[in-house]
This record gives structure tokens, C-alpha cells and sequence, in this order.
């Protein structure tokens, strides 16, 4: 298993606020992935703002239109080249899929959320080609 990208996503409900911190900080959008109605059915329609620094570091600000958030969360965002592979590798570490964002696909992407036993996030995507 190859990881592809990693770095840090903001799941949210008030995403302008987050993205005008990260604009403050001099971060730039540099993509913008809408998945509004594809999930809907599943609760788990989402918009991401993928943002990226002079230094090359990005973060992601994603919105979900979701009950199962409460406040604002901190993930991981790990892309790999095996998501088969790479959730075996996460789950005999002791995670566990997420009931927020179980297994899912998009037209371009399989992924989910895992939690680790202390509890932090990995949101764990391959990209489909």
C-alpha cells in the first residue's frame, strides 16, 4: 500500500469560517468537490475545499449536510493506492468504521471514516480512475 496524499481535513457545518482562517494564513482553494445530491440518500452529501499554502501543505474544509456531527471535527485525510489493503492495515491496528462515514463511493473515489481506538480520525480514500 502506497499513501498518496495525508494531511489535515476540517469536517464542518459553518465551512466560510474555516476557509477564511486558512485564506487568513495564507492559504489559496485550489479545488472544489461537490457531492450534494450523489449520497443524499445515505445522509452523507458533502462540499470540499481543498486548500494549499506557498509551502506546499494543504488542508481540506469539507461541509456535511449531516445530523451525525455535533460541532466541528478534526480528520485525517489519508489517500492511498489499496483502500482494501489500507483498511485491513487501520482495522488489526484497532480501528473502526466510522457510523458518520462508513464505506461509501463517489464517481471518483471509494472511501470512509475509521477511528482509532484513542478515538482520532482517518479518512481513508482511494481514487478511482
Amino acid at each position: 500500500m502506497k499513501i498518496t496524499t495525508f494531511n489535515p481535513m476540517i469536517l464542518t457545518k459553518k465551512p466560510e469560517e474555516a476557509i477564511a482562517l486558512f485564506e487568513a494564513l495564507g492559504f489559496e482553494r485550489r479545488h472544489h468537490k461537490s457531492d450534494e445530491t450523489e449520497n443524499e440518500e445515505q445522509g452523507l452529501a458533502f462540499s470540499t475545499v481543498r486548500m494549499k499554502d506557498a509551502n506546499g501543505f494543504y488542508v481540506d474544509v469539507c461541509t456535511a449536510n449531516t445530523d451525525r456531527i455535533e460541532r466541528d471535527l478534526t480528520i485525517i485525510r489519508m489517500n492511498v493506492d489499496d483502500f482494501d489493503e489500507a483498511a485491513e492495515m487501520l482495522k488489526s491496528n484497532g480501528f473502526r468504521e466510522s457510523k458518520i462515514a462508513p464505506l461509501n463511493y463517489t464517481s471518483s473515489s471509494k472511501y470512509a471514516f475509521f477511528i482509532s481506538p484513542s478515538g482520532f480520525i482517518i479518512d481513508l480514500i482511494k481514487h478511482i480512475k
